[in-house]
């Protein structure tokens, strides 16, 4: 957000920005107006935030993930309080920033939004705007233009609210500086790492602990919902493996496509090129074309030598070296003038010097295929494959709709479908809520209906879902497992090994910090130390980001010195640092320095939004319904 609003210049990264964003288009005008609707999940100055609001919202951030991770997404993620909150905080942030625009009394005018329409460059065809672009990009963001427009007009009043604050922040060059050489700067490391499995045998569990653990965290050992289906897939694939084509239909097909199955005149030719451009000085043009007169004397006199002459004269670098050879072509292929003579001469014929575009050329056709039509024997394992293809496209056309409705009229059985359209009625394996299903389970419409209470309690078919481009899904529950609470029994053995374990991380940390303090203190100690290697905060070396953070934040004022970090599952690990290395200034006009200064210009930037945020936050109250946020209710 920031990076486009600090280059908002670039007029294309605006309006991509806007159109991305992704509760740019929810309205925030619509919010203020719609306030008052439903139980609030939020408060901004007063007014309300819905639950309705906030459900939409949730609805499109899922939408968009789903389009841009292919349809990837486990929907479990947005039934989290912290997917709910962090939408609802854009929420919030759209309606502060609103509020401030309304007050601010920001407008963009007619002309302003015209001019900015018209200049976006992928709304243009031909440097000119195009009026069927712009009403396909508005169908496709779902509106009518007048409400796109209305839109786009609040968020470019937004633009203007928040540009100056952004651009109020003013990267110092000292600081900047100092920033910059702190995050190229380099410490060479070694690394120990006190594992858990080393302390494993030192760990005495209570005689209670496993039940205790059980008891607290039944919901761990929660078996998920679970089904299992029959299903139908109608596949336009499977309509075209169905399809039949007779030879009498192929040879037909084959009569009202004969136009398909032409093969224009093509020839084969070699040429000799002096170049001259098409404006070129009138004395560089008669040279050359007299240089190529005196080749086309040579070619003449000793046509055998043609390839010879060509490989050591031509300026045309694509075929020179081929002695001047240019591959079978067909009309159109070659500029008018070379066209015209080659296409004129008779196969092994030699052209007078010819004038195109590139330069002077002396061409020699050496072959000539005539005009034919191929042959139906030659076409026809391609063309079967067509009319199957076609024949079996349209025969899923019209199978879709009665296929819907035969699942649904009929909604205690798959057989009458499976028996009208030859399909075979196929099985799942045990399909658990809220799981990563294989498909066609994977989507989402018709898992939800599988665990829906008409697809539980009545097994009735699904409605057909399109799970996948040109594939209709409909499946009915074939039996059932509610969520149910595996017995301590049968996990008191994972429970016993993930609490050793706990236990000897703890040992392992404990005895990690006692070890950093003596190593600190100067004292031996016996560690395996690993071959020494540099790190810097832009190059971490696989370095995790805890880890990074304790090396850097270590005093280095005498050498060696140690940094350790607890590293969840893995341990305790300590580091000695025995060298660091200052850059000094870093270059800004290099690749890295670039990218860098950019990134502390973006810092700056974030830092002046999130106090002017904060004081917008006091200016129009923000107040957060915790209850009505963490609800699964959506």
């Amino acid at each position: 957000m920031f990076d486009f609003i600090r280059n908002n210049k670039k007029i294309t990264q605006i309006f991509l920005a806007l159109i991305t964003l992704p509760f740019a288009f929810w309205g925030v005008d619509s919010y203020v107006r719609n306030a008052e609707v439903g139980a609030g999940v939020a408060t901004v100055g007063g007014a309300k935030i819905t639950r309705q609001e906030l459900q939409s919202a949730m609805r499109e951030q899922e939408d968009r993930m789903r389009a841009q991770l292919g349809g990837k997404v486990d929907p479990a993620m947005f039934e989290t309080p912290q997917m709910r909150r962090a939408v609802l905080d854009s929420l919030v942030t759209q309606r502060l920033l609103a509020e401030q625009t309304q007050k601010a009394r920001l407008t963009v005018g007619n002309e302003q939004l015209v001019q900015f329409i018209a200049s976006v460059p992928s709304l243009q065809e031909n440097g000119k705007f195009s009026k069927e672009r712009y009403e396909a990009l508005v169908a496709a963001q779902g509106m009518s233009k007048e409400m796109f427009e209305a839109r786009l007009r609040q968020d470019m009043a937004m633009q203007q609210l928040m540009l100056p604050v952004i651009e109020a922040g003013i990267t110092g060059q000292v600081a900047a500086s100092r920033w910059l050489a702190t995050q190229v700067e380099q410490r060479e490391i070694a690394e120990a790492r006190l594992m858990p499995e080393a302390y494993a045998g030192r760990v005495k569990l209570a005689a209670d602990a496993v039940q205790k653990y059980y008891e607290a965290n039944r919901s761990k050992f929660e078996l998920p919902e679970q089904v299992r289906a029959e299903f139908l897939v109608l596949s336009r694939d499977a309509m075209i493996m169905q399809a039949s084509v007779s030879d009498e239909e192929a040879r037909a097909a084959y009569q009202s496509r004969a136009d398909r199955y032409k093969e224009a005149e093509t020839r084969r030719a070699s040429h000799i090129l002096i170049r001259a451009a098409k404006d070129a000085p009138e004395a560089e043009a008669k040279a050359a074309k007299a240089k190529a007169e005196e080749l086309l004397l040579q070619v003449k006199k000793t046509p055998a030598d043609f390839a010879r002459i060509a490989k050591q004269n031509s300026q045309d670098p694509g075929s020179a070296e081929k002695g001047g050879d240019l591959d079978w072509f067909g009309r159109g292929a070659m500029v008018k003038a070379f066209e015209d003579t080659a296409f004129a001469l008779k196969e092994g014929q030699i052209s007078d010097v010819v004038r195109s575009d590139f330069g002077f050329h002396v061409i020699r056709v050496t072959g000539v295929r005539a005009e034919r039509s191929k042959p139906f024997d030659e076409v026809k394992a391609e063309l079967l494959a067509e009319l199957k293809r076609e024949a079996g496209m349209k025969k899923y056309a019209e199978a879709a709709e009665a296929f819907g409705n035969t699942v649904y009229e009929q909604s205690d059985s798959l057989k009458p479908a499976a028996e009208k359209w030859k399909l075979e009625i196929r099985q799942s394996q045990w399909l658990a809520k809220g799981s990563k299903l294989a498909p066609p389970f994977d989507n989402p419409k018709l898992a939800a209906a599988l665990f829906s209470d008409d697809g539980l309690k009545n097994k009735r078919n699904s409605e057909a879902v399109e799970a996948a481009p040109g594939a209709l899904v409909s499946a009915r529950v074939l039996e059932h497992k509610p969520a149910a609470l595996q017995p301590l029994e049968v996990v008191k053995g994972d429970i016993e090994k993930y609490l050793v374990r706990e236990e000897a991380f703890k040992l392992a940390t404990k005895d990690g910090e006692e070890t950093l303090a003596r190593l600190a203190k100067g004292e031996a100690v016996d560690l395996k130390w690993s071959p020494a290697r540099n790190v810097s905060r832009t190059a971490a070396q696989g370095l995790p980001a805890d880890s990074l953070r304790a090396v850097f934040k270590a005093d280095t004022g005498k050498l060696p010195a140690y940094a350790g970090v607890a590293v969840p599952n893995n341990g305790y690990a300590l580091y000695r640092i025995g060298a660091v290395k200052r850059i000094g200034e870093v270059d800004k006009n290099d690749p890295l320095g670039r990218a860098l200064a950019q990134q502390y210009a973006r810092f700056i930037a974030e830092e002046e939004f999130s106090a002017w945020m904060s004081t917008l936050k006091e200016k129009y109250p923000v107040e957060i319904n915790k209850a009505a946020l963490e609800s699964k209710d959506r």
